[in-house]
C-alpha cells in the first residue's frame, strides 16, 4: 500500500503521458486527431503504422510524431503490442490509446489522465454507449450497437463488472497495468482488446469510464459485418475461457 501511495504522489506532480495511435490507412483523419490532442497534458505521441498503403507515415512524420512502421501487416492487436512496448520503453507513466480515425474525441484525454493520476482508477475507458438514441444518432450501425450490447452484457456477467462498453477504441492505462499483464501473448486480431480487459480484471485493477461522443462517418475506420461476426464469436470464446479459468481456480 505504501509503495502504491508513493507512486500516486509522484504521478500527481507530473506524470509522463504517452499517446499511442495504432494506425492503418489513417491519412484522412490523422491530422484532425493529432490537432485535438491536448499538448499541455501529453508528453509524447507515438504512431505505429501497420503497413498502410496510403500516406499515413509521411503525414505522421510531417506532424513530427514518433513513427514506427511495420513492414508487414500485423493486425489490430499486433499493432497495439508494438504501441505499448514502445510507450513503456519511452518511460510512460500513463499510456493513452486512441484510434487515429477521429471517431473518438482526443480533447477528453486530459480527463482520462486526471482520474488515473489522482489514483481513482488504474484504467480508463471511453464509453460510446450512454443511451441507445445517442449511439444510433451518432452513426453507429444498428447491428454494431446490438452486438456491442449483447457482448458487453455477456462480458459483464462473466467478469462481475458493470461496464457500459467493453469495445471502445479509447483507453488509458497506468504503467503498472501494462507491466502486470501478458499483452504480448494475446491475439493479433481485434479480440486483443477484450483479452486485455479480462487480464486486467483478473489482476484486480480498478476500471473507470467516461462517456465519449459517438462519431461514425465515411472516413472513420470500421470493420464490416462479417468481420464483426468473427470478432463477436472470438469475444465469446475469450469470455468463456475466462469463466472456465475462474471456475477451475475457485
Amino acid at each position: 500500500m505504501a509503495m502504491r501511495d508513493g507512486r500516486l504522489k509522484k504521478m500527481r506532480k507530473k506524470p509522463k503521458v504517452v499517446v499511442v495511435l495504432p494506425a492503418y490507412n489513417a491519412e484522412k483523419t490523422l491530422e484532425k486527431t493529432v490537432r485535438d490532442i491536448p499538448k499541455n497534458v501529453v508528453g509524447e505521441i507515438i504512431l505505429v503504422d501497420d503497413s498502410s498503403v496510403d500516406k499515413t507515415v509521411a503525414l505522421a512524420r510531417k506532424l513530427k510524431l514518433k513513427v514506427t512502421k511495420h513492414k508487414q501487416n500485423k493486425g489490430y492487436g499486433g499493432n497495439q503490442k508494438t504501441c505499448y512496448r514502445l510507450a513503456l520503453k519511452s518511460g510512460a507513466d500513463i499510456v493513452v490509446m486512441i484510434h487515429p480515425d477521429y471517431q473518438y474525441d482526443p480533447r477528453l484525454i486530459k480527463h482520462f489522465v486526471e482520474f488515473i493520476r489522482d489514483g481513482y482508477f488504474d484504467v480508463m475507458l471511453g464509453s460510446r454507449i450512454r443511451t441507445r438514441r445517442e449511439a444510433l444518432e451518432g452513426g453507429m450501425p444498428v447491428y454494431k450497437y446490438l452486438g456491442n450490447r449483447v457482448l458487453t452484457f455477456l462480458e459483464n456477467l462473466v467478469s462481475g463488472q458493470s461496464l457500459s462498453e467493453w469495445h471502445t477504441g479509447m483507453r488509458a492505462y497506468r504503467r503498472e497495468v501494462l507491466e502486470a499483464i501478458d499483452f504480448k501473448g494475446n491475439s493479433d486480431d481485434f479480440v486483443f482488446d477484450s483479452q486485455v480487459l479480462f487480464q486486467i480484471v483478473e489482476k484486480g485493477f480498478q476500471i473507470g469510464e467516461i462517456p465519449v461522443p459517438v462519431r461514425y462517418f465515411a472516413e472513420a475506420s470500421s470493420i464490416d459485418f462479417w468481420r464483426s461476426v468473427k470478432y463477436g464469436l472470438g469475444t465469446v470464446e475469450v469470455a468463456m475461457n475466462y469463466w472456465f479459468r475462474q471456475r477451475n481456480n475457485g
